[in-house]
């Protein structure tokens, strides 16, 4: 029905919706089910060139036979501010098939998404690693690729337990690092301007590429700068200063 589970037969459709070249909303209405639904479950179970129906639904019922034997952890403890532990559980899903989509690998993703999702904005390895129910090597091989992209950096605590933390501007300065790997690629297409001669079709060619990309990364750092001043917002606090 719709809203519920997704059958066998719902997963069929779906595979048969994208050997047809379909798209995730298509799909979706033919099941009257919310793009997010379809999204989530393909890029779950191998993406649209690999998804088999099958397969995916004798993985959910693992996924699901797992999750009633696991014991309590973090993800199923009482959440603060009276947030429904399986909500919370599916949105950081669904947070993560975005960035699955935007190419991050799928621990990778979850990894982020955990962390956005915590009102500390920072984990501890076994924290991580209990909410992913995963192990604290493919935690830590997904942490170093964050970092390395300036997404999350690590520090230690009072207790000297490693923490994996995400920052309120750390998408102002991956935005900003991104500008400037855009803006390295227009200095790279003028050189070749002068190496293969002003003039010719070729140094048109690099020079179009220069000027789009310095247009783009430029507008990319003045709207960045922007939005961080005029959108930037903090939890409210309470009269006593507790958040």
């Amino acid at each position: 029905m719709p809203g519920g589970r997704l059958t066998q037969q719902d997963r069929q459709q779906i595979a048969l919706g994208l050997a047809d070249g379909l798209a995730y909303a298509e799909i979706a209405r033919s099941l009257d089910r919310p793009t997010s639904t379809i999204t989530r479950e393909v890029m779950r179970n191998g993406g649209p060139t690999a998804y088999r129906a099958d397969l995916a639904h004798r993985a959910t019922e693992r996924r699901v036979r797992r999750r009633r034997a696991a014991p309590r952890s973090l993800d199923t403890a009482p959440q603060a501010h009276g947030r429904d532990a399986e909500a919370v559980r599916e949105y950081e899903e669904e947070f993560a098939t975005v960035f699955m989509r935007s190419g991050l690998p799928k621990m990778t993703a979850k990894a982020l998404a955990s962390l956005y999702a915590t009102d500390a904005g920072s984990l501890t390895a076994s924290e991580l690693a209990g909410r992913l129910q995963a192990s604290p090597a493919s935690v830590s091989k997904a942490i170093a690729f964050l970092e390395d992209q300036g997404l999350v950096r690590r520090e230690r605590d009072e207790r000297r337990r490693e923490r994996y933390v995400v920052d309120d501007d750390v998408l102002y300065q991956s935005m900003m690092a991104s500008a400037r790997a855009t803006a390295h690629l227009g200095e790279v297409a003028r050189q070749g301007v002068r190496v293969l001669g002003p003039g010719t079709p070729a140094a048109a060619r690099l020079e179009n590429i220069a000027r789009f990309v310095t247009f783009v990364s430029e507008s990319i750092v003045r709207a960045a700068d922007q939005a961080r001043e005029i959108l930037h917002t903090k939890p409210e606090e309470t009269s006593d200063g507790a958040p």
